[in-house]
């Protein structure tokens, strides 16, 4: 039984989103853009299996909160090559997120990580461009975050933003402001992924609130940030 599953009479009840990773990913594009993190198709999620060596990708052009199963491509990670799919809902995009090689870049410098979300929110990208960090105001965040890595602006889609990401992440960071542009942010899990976002974006809102007030916020103990066990 997974961690967010809790037994009923004659079955399972889940609060997430079961089954196919394509809806998983669609559940989360719908919930960002009516969330007010992403502007129609403003962004590309991603997932895979653990170990596998293909992964689900947003097609070029698609809206996140109108995304279905038929708007996904299937990914080789090592080479980036599509792959057919043998069903109707491989039919109707070929064509993968002009950012693929963020996501594949991540996946081949973590082979922990089985979901990568890439948004353009508003409130984080600000702060990036005032010269601010994000402050970890709440345990949630500090438990869902633990760090926010900054990489410089390089042209979306390109494969320098690509390596960039790639090597912020190594080290076991999950998310990443990618300068002027968006965010990165990864899980073992689509699930996780889409907590970390949440909180992520909320952490930027609660920043510049502070910022706004002429208030400075502090960090939280290192002694507690120091005890927090891995998600």
């Amino acid at each position: 039984m997974g961690r967010d599953a809790e037994p009923i009479s004659g079955g399972t009840r889940m609060n997430y989103v079961p089954g196919d990773l394509r809806d998983q990913l669609a559940h989360v594009g719908y919930d960002v853009v009516q969330s007010g993190l992403a502007v129609g198709s403003g962004g590309n999620l991603s997932a895979r299996e653990p170990d596998a060596d293909t992964c689900w990708v947003t097609a070029a052009g698609t809206w996140l909160d109108r995304l279905s199963r038929s708007g996904f491509v299937s990914v080789g990670v090592a080479d980036g090559e599509p792959v057919p799919v043998p069903e109707p809902y491989g039919a109707r995009f070929t064509r993968p997120t002009s950012e693929l090689a963020l996501h594949l870049a991540v996946y081949r410098a973590r082979p922990d990580v089985n979901a990568v979300v890439h948004l353009h929110p508003q409130t984080v990208l600000l702060l990036d461009a005032l010269g601010e960090r994000i402050r970890l105001v709440t345990t949630d965040h500090a438990f869902y975050l633990r760090r926010v890595a900054t990489v410089p602006f390089r042209p979306p889609g390109s494969i320098e933003l690509a390596g960039l990401a790639a090597g912020a992440v190594a080290d076991g960071t999950d998310c990443v402001v990618l300068s002027r542009h968006g965010i990165c942010v990864t899980a073992d899990s689509v699930e996780l992924a889409h907590k970390r976002v949440r909180n992520l974006e909320e952490a930027a809102r609660l920043t510049y609130a502070a910022l706004v007030a002429g208030r400075s916020l502090t960090d939280l103990p290192d002694d507690f940030l120091d005890g927090l066990t891995t998600v």
